[in-house]
């Protein structure tokens, strides 16, 4: 058994059922939660993008500066909730309170994310990858917690072995949307032997090939967009042609001044 599982599932025998934000006492059908569904219902929906590209409800006039930039093959990247409120409070709990179980609460807000794909066409989740420094610091990859957690509630699989990241990288929380591009340039590679095994069972199992499949990169926050669009073009350089972003918080919107 995974190490996240054994500890959701000790986080489960030995963790209060309470909710985490209000700390109010949970019902029977709701003891498997770590948010009580008041606080979920707190959290604050993205609604409707005005960018039908990265989701950013802003109003443009002419291209939109936050997504210009990106690799063709990053069609649409859409956030469940602003990062605001409890929704952060959630984040931080899956990032740095060892607190993995959440990501199934992050999922259900997640759950209408999901893009449609017409005709016949693989499917798979594709967590961002984590630096093996913060990896083994933390003991997980959030990303990759919270793809399982939506690959329960779409029944898809994930793919957690065909994207890498090459270096280590600062954190972005601090950075300004250009300087975030430039700190994670050529961050990530595909692991060319999982690819290639992955596109030979698309072939036998979905009667389709790589640029008919569609790729979900999966992140915990969007703030410019600048690690999904370096991810994504490592994908579209290994022949993806149809990727999609989704992510369980925005942050406000970038100052681009």
């Amino acid at each position: 058994m995974p190490p996240s599982l054994v500890r959701s599932a000790l986080e489960q025998l030995l963790l209060p059922a309470e909710c985490l934000l209000c700390h109010a006492l949970l019902v029977e059908r709701d003891t498997a939660r770590i948010v009580c569904p008041v606080c979920q219902h707190r959290w604050r929906h993205v609604r409707p993008p005005w960018c039908a590209r990265c989701g950013q409800p802003e109003p443009h006039f002419g291209p939109c500066r936050l997504c210009a930039e990106w690799p063709a093959g990053l069609q649409s990247v859409r956030s469940a909730v602003w990062l605001s409120e409890g929704a952060q409070d959630a984040v931080h709990a899956l990032k740095y309170r060892s607190l993995p179980r959440i990501a199934d609460d992050l999922a259900t807000a997640m759950r209408d994310l999901r893009p449609n794909t017409d005709g016949p066409s693989g499917l798979a989740l594709i967590p961002i990858p984590l630096a093996p420094k913060r990896f083994r610091r933390r003991g997980y990859n959030q990303s990759e917690v919270l793809a399982r957690a939506l690959a329960k509630e779409w029944r898809i699989p994930v793919l957690v072995d065909v994207l890498v990241r090459t270096r280590d990288t600062p954190t972005q929380t601090t950075l300004t949307p250009a300087t975030r591009l430039a700190n994670v340039a050529g961050a990530f590679d595909v692991r060319h032997a999982a690819w290639h095994v992955w596109r030979r069972r698309l072939q036998i199992n979905a009667a389709c090939d790589t640029p008919h499949a569609t790729l979900l990169l999966v992140d915990d926050v969007f703030t410019t967009g600048a690690t999904l669009a370096e991810a994504a073009r490592a994908l579209e350089q290994a022949g993806a042609r149809r990727i999609h972003g989704v992510t369980f918080a925005r942050a406000a919107i970038p100052d681009f001044t």
